[in-house]
């Protein structure tokens, strides 16, 4: 099955997403200053502006697999969260920073397992799985590297990315929120 855009009008709050991991005021600003965009430049347009699976875009994007490095996760009843980087399988290029929340009762066990297994990236499982899911973009983003963020994606503190909120469903159901931020090699060096 494919990705099918989703026109409903849901929001994801993405102080939510970011007090995951990083609590309020301070900690926010930590993995970066985030500032709502109407649009992001050529060619991060591409790589975000739009309906589909970030695994699927910069695997297309590089030409190559990618893997998952879970830094952090946590479970708080039916929700699990993840903080994590996209990392090309062959050339180990750090190409996306994300945090993603998930409801995990929305999920088929065999879905939700081989996801808490921390070895896939949650694009390939859904894909594997053949889950019927719908990728709403929610928002676009500009942030200012912060000092957590720089570490895990290897950018000097103050540098410039952009990135997106997203939101899932599967099998019709609202079921994962996420943050996707991607590094600028993405776009600098292919």
């Amino acid at each position: 099955m494919t990705d099918v855009a989703f026109s409903d009008d849901s929001r994801i709050d993405i102080r939510d997403l970011l007090n995951e991991f990083y609590s309020e005021p301070v900690g926010h600003s930590q993995l970066g200053e985030f500032g709502s965009a109407e649009k992001v430049p050529a060619p991060y347009d591409s790589l975000l502006d739009h309906h589909g699976h970030m695994t699927v875009t910069v695997e297309s994007h590089y030409g190559e697999k990618v893997n998952v490095v879970v830094h952090r996760c946590h479970r708080s009843g039916a929700w699990y969260s993840r903080e994590i980087t996209l990392v090309t399988e062959h050339t180990g290029r750090i190409v996306q920073y994300g945090i993603v929340r998930l409801d995990t009762g929305a999920l088929d066990d065999g879905v939700w397992k081989q996801i808490e297994s921390r070895t896939t990236p949650l694009g390939r499982v859904l894909i594997d799985h053949n889950v019927l899911r719908e990728v709403q973009l929610c928002g676009l983003w500009e942030v200012q590297v912060g000092n957590s963020l720089a570490d895990l994606m290897q950018l000097d503190v103050g540098s410039r990315v952009y990135g997106r909120t997203a939101l899932i469903h599967c099998n019709r159901t609202p079921a994962i929120e996420l943050l996707e931020i991607v590094s600028p090699a993405s776009v600098l060096d292919v």
